[in-house]
């Protein structure tokens, strides 16, 4: 995919955000000064359209250091929000990375049931085959009947080879049986499906940590990487299930899915600003392209509607 069609698919997927960032945004200001009361307006406008309480008041901040008592037009303001914004995305942009030595570099990946995270392990495989990397799948959601067979599914129409066990099996057995094949093989990365229950956190708790035992028994630095896979139509409540999954799954870095299906895209501010965690990419589709890393400058433009 070229860099300008991925552009005009941000442009489509971030629609929503940035319409309802502009309509919150739009008389705010007209020829009034950015006083003390307008810059209320414009923290309130942001915290409405999901870029969090924290953002929300960094970026009044900055804009009262630089532009107060200052006339400011609209578009103006808008650029200045982007401006802002693309400062908290920019430390957080850190594409996913194949590293380890020895092979494989393990990548577990997580997310509650409904996140997108069948599709996105499909998509992540698919973007580092791309980089002419060998691609592995692992099946370790033994517990939800669908996704050994939806992760199969996948594993054929990416060229993916997958190792999988029984529906209601150990999890762990199918990793170390991943990790074990891998490694003879050869292959660079594999991607591991892990389960998305979080109605019983320590249940969870529990099987992540004997998946790290049985990881560390064969290559002491795995798990490299450990994904959470938010959907953003959740908006805020993606933000709860960052501080869940890092208590129990010591998170790594995120993967944010369904931009396009939102109005909700702010959420990917909120969560920068908030916990610091690397995005490693973001998803505005079903394609198998549809999961790229991200231009922090580009979608800053694009949620503030000055792109």
């Amino acid at each position: 995919m070229t860099e300008s069609t991925w552009s005009d698919r941000l442009l489509g997927g971030f629609r929503k955000t940035s319409d309802r960032l502009s309509d919150n945004l739009a008389g705010v200001v007209g020829t009034a000064k950015l006083d003390d009361a307008t810059l209320d307006e414009v923290e309130d406008a942001l915290i409405v359209s999901d870029l969090g309480p924290a953002a929300a008041a960094r970026i009044r901040d900055r804009l009262a250091e630089k532009r107060f008592g200052l006339s400011i037009t609209e578009r103006e303001l808008k650029e200045a929000v982007a401006e802002e914004i693309a400062a908290i995305l920019r430390p957080v942009a850190v594409p996913l990375e194949v590293t380890a030595f020895p092979r494989p570099q393990v990548i577990l990946v997580i997310g509650v049931n409904g996140s997108g995270k069948t599709t996105t392990i499909a998509k992540l495989g698919h973007w580092l085959q791309e980089d002419d990397y060998g691609v592995m799948l692992a099946a370790g959601d033994t517990f939800r009947a669908a996704a050994i067979g939806q992760l199969k599914v996948w594993a054929d129409r990416i060229g993916a080879p997958i190792v999988t066990g029984p529906e209601r099996g150990d999890p762990a057995s199918v990793v170390f049986d991943a990790v074990k094949t891998a490694t003879d093989t050869g292959i660079d990365a594999l991607v591991v499906d892990t389960a998305g229950r979080l109605q019983n956190k320590r249940e969870l708790m529990d099987e992540l940590a004997k998946i790290r035992k049985v990881l560390g028994r064969l290559n002491p630095e795995a798990p490299h990487d450990v994904v959470l896979v938010l959907d953003a139509t959740n908006g805020q409540n993606a933000l709860s299930q960052i501080e869940i999954f890092k208590e129990v799954a010591g998170v790594t870095g995120l993967i944010m899915t369904k931009l396009d299906g939102t109005a909700r895209g702010g959420v990917l501010v909120a969560a920068a600003e908030q916990y610091g965690l690397p995005i490693h990419a973001i998803g505005v589709g079903e394609q198998l392209d549809d999961l790229r890393p991200f231009d922090p400058d580009l979608v800053a433009r694009v949620i503030a509607g000055v792109a």
